[in-house]
């Protein structure tokens, strides 16, 4: 599945984590999305609480190897959904191709996690559908790198900005592609300080990992992207 963690609200302590999508055991694709918060901590024992979250509107599809990413704009928060793979339509599936699977539609998804609500949104610098590729989340802004598209069999040097505006209205999201991206997927990826973040491993080509780190790092809303 796709996880990410969750503050409530700038007064709030709390953390969360989301949890979205991913494989079922009797290999299904899910489109459930849960919250997971620690209820109490005693005795070095912690204990948590998962509950699951209905969506309505523009509910994403069941997926796997997608990114999910919480942004905050103007004290409000809301959900990013982004990418994956989902299977294909149930009128394709035949028995020789039931596990068939294809690119999501590159379609960004915003989710309020108070009311439930989901909205897609369409990005003209969004041409296809990835997966398995590197998400990070700053303030109102969310990064996408790499990633694999499975109908080109491609991993493309991406890089795009995905800005959103949460005013009192509508939200506002725009989407801005930015030049030296990385071409990596199934990458991991982990925060070292506030701005600064490695990327370890992943592929570079179907039968070849990457066997170079890359240091991510922040100076206003520069990002710099260098071999480590």
């Amino acid at each position: 599945p796709a996880t990410c963690t969750f503050k409530g609200g700038l007064e709030s302590e709390k953390q969360q984590y989301i949890i979205h999508g991913g494989k079922t055991p009797n290999n299904e694709l899910s489109d459930k999305i849960y919250v997971m918060s620690v209820v109490c901590k005693n005795n070095k024992k912690v204990t948590f609480r998962c509950t699951e979250k209905d969506l309505v509107g523009d509910v994403p599809e069941a997926r796997y190897g997608h990114s999910i990413d919480v942004v905050y704009s103007r004290g409000k928060s809301v959900g990013v959904v982004f990418g994956g793979r989902s299977y294909i339509p149930s009128a394709q599936r035949i028995t020789e191709k039931w596990n068939s699977v294809a690119d999501c539609l590159p379609h960004v998804f915003l989710v309020d996690f108070e009311f439930g609500c989901s909205t897609s949104y369409i990005l003209p610098e969004l041409q296809d559908g990835l997966s398995f590729h590197v998400s990070i989340a700053r303030n109102d802004t969310i990064y996408i790198l790499g990633g694999h598209s499975l109908a080109n069999n491609v991993r493309p040097a991406n890089l795009y900005r995905i800005r959103v505006d949460l005013p009192l209205g509508s939200p506002a999201v725009n989407c801005t592609v930015l030049p030296r991206g990385i071409s990596v997927s199934s990458a991991i990826l982990t925060q070292t300080n506030n701005d600064e973040f490695v990327i370890v491993g992943g592929y570079q080509l179907e039968n070849q990992k990457r066997m170079v780190c890359n240091i991510i790092s922040f100076e206003d809303n520069k990002i710099e992207i260098r071999e480590m």
